[in-house]
């Protein structure tokens, strides 16, 4: 069953609620889900709304075209529409960490997501095989201080010729770029190996294990120009005693990554994500 995704923010005000499932009804559409907040402090209207398309009047390419000119307009809305009859496109960055990366394709192999891997980009070789038993390209650029630039600016047309639509970094250590930022605004999903925004770092597990904490964490956000301080999309922990070593908790927190990682890749690819002034509402 086809469906479309209405994903909005806008200035909140009375009956919102009614003109917008109105719309819908009206043109002869089933609602199937339906789920909104408004931010009081900001005083932001959020909503999701999805509805099926069998017997819709209008046209799939032509709901957007009749929403911002009868709504988005008016109510000075912010918006995204989707089909569930196309599957986004996802491109992986991996290093050479790869528990992120096999949790990912078990998953997507196992048909749990709705969703397309066309490829995979890393900065090692030493994954090629993991990509290869899976059947999926494995493309290397060595990127160094000197060729960042011209290996981005390739990675980036590998991109578009591959209709990518989101971005996962798997554990990838490289920063990116601004300009990749800006061509994939809140679709690039990083995964950091400590609780946002406590023990940022290189090594935060040495510096959690030196603090002689209880908790450590994991942290899942959009990607923005400010370093690890992009719109969180989730986050968990887990308990520390003082028996634990050094390498009990790099294990514990693997674990949670490709929990926490694979949790607001879900969210991503069911558009249940709208982020706002750098947070994020998760519809549930």
């Amino acid at each position: 069953m086809n469906t479309a995704i209405l994903l909005l923010s806008c200035p909140d005000k009375p009956g919102l609620v009614a003109e917008l499932t109105n719309f819908i009804t009206y043109n002869n559409g089933n609602i199937t889900y339906l789920d909104q907040y408004v931010d009081h402090t900001e005083g932001i209207f959020f909503m999701r709304m999805e509805w099926t398309l069998d017997r819709f009047l209008i046209a799939p390419e032509k709901i957007s075209e009749y929403f911002m000119t009868l709504y988005a307009q008016k109510h000075q809305m912010e918006f995204k529409l989707f089909f569930t009859d196309r599957k986004p496109r996802m491109a992986l960055f991996v290093s050479k960490l790869s528990h992120c990366l096999y949790d990912i394709l078990a998953r997507y192999t196992a048909g749990e997501w709705n969703v397309e891997i066309p490829l995979i980009i890393s900065n090692h070789e030493m994954l090629r095989p993991a990509a290869e038993r899976f059947g999926i390209p494995f493309h290397v650029f060595e990127i160094t201080k000197e060729n960042k630039a011209e290996m981005e600016a390739r990675e980036m047309q590998l991109l578009k010729e591959n209709d990518i639509d989101f971005i996962v970094l798997a554990r990838y250590m490289q920063i990116i770029s601004e300009d990749m930022i800006a061509a994939y605004p809140n679709n690039i999903i990083n995964i950091h190996h400590s609780f946002l925004p406590a023990f940022v770092g290189a090594k935060p597990y040495h510096a959690a294990y030196a603090r002689g904490v209880k908790l450590i964490g994991a942290t899942s956000h959009y990607v923005t120009a400010d370093l690890d301080a992009g719109p969180i999309i989730d986050q968990d922990v887990t308990r520390i005693t003082h028996k634990d070593t050094v390498e009990d908790l790099v294990t514990k927190g693997k674990d949670l990554e490709k929990i926490v990682l694979s949790h607001a890749v879900q969210k991503h690819i069911e558009h249940k994500i709208l982020a706002f002034k750098n947070k994020t509402v998760i519809f549930n």
